[in-house]
């Protein structure tokens, strides 16, 4: 690991935070330009926009984290065992977040299938019953003991 100055270090750090705010601004120019506010409205109905934004998005976003980890947490000049030891339980966590959201989304569908379901069964007509009249009330006492 190559020690720095402190004039060294500073440039270093600064050169980083420019690089993530240039990053970043990308990602919300991208963003905002496949909701169709930049001038394409109709980028915003068509699916392979959606998917190539959200593609762009996804790759930028993991790109700064790499360089975060990487540079301001000096995981780079790191042995490759600790470097592994922390990076194998991330991809577990990431593994863990796309199964919770196919699970939630499993879910969402189900319950609106229910839903409908529901509603379908409540609009049945339902045929009218013989009117009876009206019923006597007849009162039963209770033996004491």
């Amino acid at each position: 690991m190559a020690h720095h100055s402190y004039e060294e270090a500073k440039k270093l750090v600064y050169k980083g935070l420019i690089l993530l705010a240039i990053i970043t601004l990308i990602e919300v120019i991208v963003s905002l330009f496949g909701k169709g506010h930049l001038g394409w409205h109709e980028a915003f109905y068509l699916t392979w926009v959606r998917y190539i934004v959200g593609f762009v998005i996804i790759v930028l976003s993991l790109y700064k984290a790499y360089y975060i980890v990487f540079e301001f947490m000096h995981m780079g000049s790191e042995t490759k065992s600790l470097s592994r030891t922390v990076l194998l339980p991330m991809l577990l966590l990431i593994w863990a977040i796309i199964a919770f959201m196919y699970e939630g989304n499993y879910w969402n569908n189900s319950r609106s299938y229910i839903l409908e379901q529901n509603m379908e069964t409540s609009e049945r007509v339902v045929p009218d019953l013989p009117q009876e009249g009206p019923k006597e009330e007849t009162h039963h006492m209770e033996e004491s003991h």
